[in-house]
Parts: C-alpha cells; sequence; structure tokens
C-alpha cells in the first residue's frame, strides 16, 4: 500500500482565483509543470528586483511608474512566498499553511 501524501500546492489559482492543489508523487506531469512554473516564477522575481534597483536609484519617478513597480514586486513577492509554502510543505515535518 502505498504511503498517504499532503497535497502538493501548486504556483497558479483557479480562474475562480482559488487554491489549486496536486495529489501524487511528485513525478507526474502536473508536477513537472508545477517546478517548471515555480523556477519561471522565481527568475522573474530575481529580475524584477534588480529592475527596482535600478527604478528606485533614479533622481525622480512618476507616481504612475512607482505604482506599476509597487504592484509588479507584490505579485513577485506572492509568488515567491507560494513557492516557497509549497516547497516547504513537502519538506519532513515542516507544515504549509496552504493559503495563497
Amino acid at each position: 500500500m502505498s504511503e498517504a501524501r499532503e497535497p502538493r500546492l501548486l504556483p497558479w489559482v483557479s480562474p475562480e482565483g482559488k487554491t489549486c492543489f496536486l495529489l501524487g508523487d511528485g513525478k507526474g506531469f502536473v508536477s513537472r509543470m508545477a517546478d517548471r512554473v515555480e523556477g519561471i516564477q522565481l527568475d522573474m522575481a530575481e529580475k524584477l528586483a534588480v529592475h527596482a534597483d535600478g527604478m528606485l536609484g533614479e533622481a525622480k519617478l512618476s507616481e504612475r511608474e512607482l505604482r506599476f513597480l509597487a504592484g509588479n514586486l507584490t505579485r513577485a513577492l506572492r509568488d515567491v512566498r507560494r513557492v516557497a509554502v509549497s516547497r516547504g510543505a513537502r519538506l519532513d515535518g515542516v507544515p504549509g499553511d496552504g493559503s495563497g
């Protein structure tokens, strides 16, 4: 009999904005797709942070530019947190809270 596994928090939400989970062995197509999406999210967050550093070093930014930057940084932070919760939940003895 196979060992019961915790559901994996996926790095996306449903079209209705609901949290998505996966039950499985971590080796199937959806698991591999989730791994790729997480990698892309982490890479994009890193590039955005570098871009933000450059923008914030400029003498004057408009309110529109700052709002756009803040919105993108907020989305990236949510994505990175979701990846951290998902990966942390898959470590032995570290519960994930499952919130998105």
